[in-house]
């Protein structure tokens, strides 16, 4: 395995497809998974075997061809280097599976997915959240209260504060991020405990996120685009792009934004300016990025979420707001990262990255609360917070062999260091009319905890970890198995808000392991096992807990340990590939006994997941993919909910997004995507439930030169239909608040290089 893992076979055996038409690569496990997965998984076994089928067919030449000429694979594991668009340009053939680095998705013993720039431009997305509707297993949500994006993996919440920049936590903006910044949307399905370490917000038990920033390409880049979306929000945009230094070495990429208007909804005002500038190097021996990001983003008038008091009432016309005029929401992030690898030889490599985000946050937020019949009540809720991070990664890899024996020995080194002012203020209730016809009101008086314009420190969190992993491998490279361990300490402080003095705290350490195989019984076909755990913080018992004492009050659990097994089989023939997996994740939480509190309660998510992608036929490109799930509490802090379902998972979630190039029109491109959501509990109690969804989108896009110069014009619709929907619930885990879906939204945009 010198200086990458490296394969030459070109014997060709049944595709794994077939042989799951045989007999399922998952029957083994059918009995841990229980009656469900068993009835989920055998309802949609022929349709798998009919797609495979059908892949297949489309991609037998291809598959022919590769075996006889496909050469060497070279797996590098770079934490610099990007792996290659995938056919069709959509997702790319690998991406970062945390301190292993930037790995071939057929390589990887994970199920992950990494959406390329050219997918966010064509479908002119605006942030992180919309290029996550094109993933089957994600569903996009806010945050407790705000208009923080956040996105539900597997059943389980990832704020967007848990997100990663180039591998580092807590880098990026915490509440929104552009799509202009971004050259890739990487999604990693699972538990990252081992490979990322844990998430400092206490997320991410079942996926995580990456975001890369845009690099320069080979050829020189300027790129101008205009355009206008919702009622009258204008956007303009430029992308810039060199190459210089001997052989090129060295790229450097800007890019500025920036959007003003009102949006689809009536009355919301966004204001939103960015910049990112991104350098890099690129030698034989040394690599090297550096990133610099602005963002200002500024809601008026935001349409808030609304939480049920019973029934779910019935959804106003999608363009509705209900939003007092005094609300805003107004953020202002500067951040950076650095991230270097020099080879030492051949076989051994180091490498480091630093980043640093300083953030401040101001809003008036009025988030209410409605009855069945629509009728509203609220109050308002002001903050200012002031964010300072610090996140850092250094470590080593090498490459030796024992015998027949590959290694790849991966050591590695992590802190993030937070700081957080906060100060709040909040208003007594009043009536707020309906949802349809809303009352608004005078800006009511409010008082709270701190300074707002002011705020004190309030919270520091402090995670530090060492891992190390070693990937074997066997025949000749066919079968890579990963073992690894991560120590992980925990360490949070609180701070009282009007003195500033420290109230409390947690400090905790645990080890994560890991246990993952893959094995490529031909180079189109993987097949993987994986067990890996997710690390959030315990809890402080209380004193009492629904009036009877706690035994053990003020003991500091231990970190609460999520567990995940899955295993799935992958498929790239070169032009279409996809991915299937069957999985169980289950995350602790606290438990009372009536005597002593303790982490023996309990969730369960078990589920099937299917992505597609790639262009099975020229000029033909589709990506989505379906999810089933099932989410228990096994096991309540309170004993009535135990074996309820968990609020705001679906059962049942598809996406399917398809492109076509009218071949009797140069340069015309249709594209459509259909977004499907089952239905989803809404209490704790499962009483309540929020019936099922669907939303169509459709576009076009023509490309043609005019004056010798590449002109792009776009054109899209979101939601076509125009329903009114509530489309989720919750996301802030234990919540069950309303989000209300956009309406129609028309984009229009013209782009053009120079």
């Amino acid at each position: 395995m010198q200086g990458g893992m490296r394969r030459n076979h070109a014997r060709l055996d049944p595709p794994a497809p077939l042989q799951l038409c045989r007999k399922p690569a998952y029957e083994a496990r059918s009995s841990a998974l229980e009656n469900m997965l068993q009835t989920m998984v055998r309802s949609t076994r022929h349709f798998v075997c009919a797609a495979s089928l059908l892949a297949l067919t489309a991609a037998t030449p291809a598959l022919a061809q590769q075996a006889t000429e496909l050469g060497e694979i070279v797996v590098t594991g770079s934490q610099v280097r990007l792996p290659a668009p995938a056919a069709g340009g959509q997702v790319a053939r690998g991406g970062r599976v945390g301190l292993l680095g930037n790995l071939g998705v057929m390589d990887t013993p994970f199920s992950t997915s990494s959406y390329t720039e050219e997918l966010i431009r064509n479908q002119q997305a605006r942030s992180v959240s919309e290029v996550l509707q094109n993933d089957p297993s994600v569903r996009v949500s806010k945050g407790f209260g705000n208009f923080q994006e956040l996105y539900v993996i597997r059943g389980f919440p990832v704020f967007s504060d848990d997100m990663t920049y180039n591998g580092l936590y807590g880098v990026l903006p915490r509440q929104f991020v552009a799509a202009e910044l971004l050259e890739r949307v990487e999604v990693f399905r699972g538990a990252t405990a081992f490979l990322n370490g844990a998430a400092p917000g206490g997320s991410g038990v079942g996926g995580a996120v990456n975001l890369v920033p845009k690099r320069a390409g080979e050829a020189p880049l300027t790129r101008l685009t205009a355009g206008w979306e919702g009622r009258d929000e204008i956007y303009a945009a430029a992308d810039v792009s060199r190459r210089f230094g001997q052989d090129d070495a060295w790229g450097l990429r800007l890019n500025v934004a920036s959007r003003d208007g009102e949006s689809a909804v009536e009355h919301e005002q966004r204001e939103m300016r960015v910049v990112g500038l991104g350098l890099d190097h690129r030698g034989d021996r040394a690599r090297f990025s550096a990133d610099l990001g602005w963002q200002s983003n500024r809601l008026d008038d935001p349409r808030p979420q609304v939480t049920p008091n019973g029934a779910i009432p019935t959804p106003p016309s999608a363009d509705r707001n209900f939003a007092q005029p005094w609300t805003y929401t107004d953020e202002e992030q500067l951040f950076g990262a650095v991230r270097g690898e020099f080879d030492v030889t051949d076989t051994v490599s180091v490498w480091a990255a630093f980043g640093a985000r300083d953030g401040k946050e101001r809003n008036s937020l009025a988030n209410p609360r409605a009855n069945a019949d629509g009728t509203l009540s609220g109050s308002r809720f002001d903050n200012g917070r002031r964010d300072q991070v610090f996140s850092a990664d250094v470590g080593v890899r090498a490459d030796f062999d024992t015998g027949p024996v590959g290694h790849r020995l991966v050591a590695s080194a992590a802190q993030v260091q937070s700081r957080e002012k906060n100060a709040f203020a909040f208003s007594s209730g009043y009536a707020a009319g309906t949802l349809n016809d809303p009352l608004y009101v005078p800006a009511p008086a409010v008082a709270g905890s701190g300074s707002l314009t002011d705020p004190g420190i309030v919270g520091r969190v402090k995670t530090t970890s060492f891992a190390v992993a070693d990937m074997l491998s066997f025949l000749d490279d066919r079968l890579i198995a990963t073992v690894g361990a991560r120590y992980q300490e925990i360490d949070t402080r609180s701070y009282d808000y009007n003195t500033n003095v420290r109230n409390g705290g947690y400090a905790s350490d645990a080890v994560t392991p890991v246990f993952a195989v893959v094995y490529r019984p031909i180079d189109a076909v993987s097949l993987y096992a994986n067990y890996s755990e997710a690390l959030i913080p315990g809890k402080t018992a209380p004193t009492v807990i629904n009036g009877a004492p706690v035994s053990n009050a003020g003991e500091v659990l231990e970190p609460f340990r999520g567990e995940q097994a899955e295993v799935g089989v992958k498929y790239d023939g070169g032009s279409f590939g996809g991915t299937l997996s069957v999985f169980r994740t289950t995350l602790p939480s606290e438990l009372f006994d009536g005597t002593t509190y303790s982490a023996g309660g309990e969730q369960e998510n078990r589920g099937v997941e299917l992505s597609v992608f790639g262009e099975p036929v020229q000029g033909l490109r589709v990506l989505g993919g379906a999810t089933w799930l099932d989410a228990e509490i096994t096991r309540a802090l309170d004993a009535s909910l135990d074996g309820k379902s968990a609020i705001g998972v679906p059962d049942f979630q598809a996406n399917l997004n398809v492109e076509w190039d009218v071949r009797a029109i140069d340069g015309l491109t249709l594209e459509g995507r259909v977004v499907h959501t089952g239905s989803q509990p809404a209490n704790g109690a499962n009483t309540v439930e929020l019936e099922s969804w669907t939303r169509f989108d459709a576009g076009v896009r023509y490309a043609f030169v005019a004056g010798d110069k590449p002109v792009t014009l776009r054109a899209r619709v979101e939601n076509v239909a125009d329903e009114d929907q509530w489309v989720a619930v919750g996301g802030f885990p234990g919540s069950n608040y309303l989000t209300l879906g956009a309406p129609r939204t028309f984009r229009l945009s013209v782009s053009t290089e120079f």
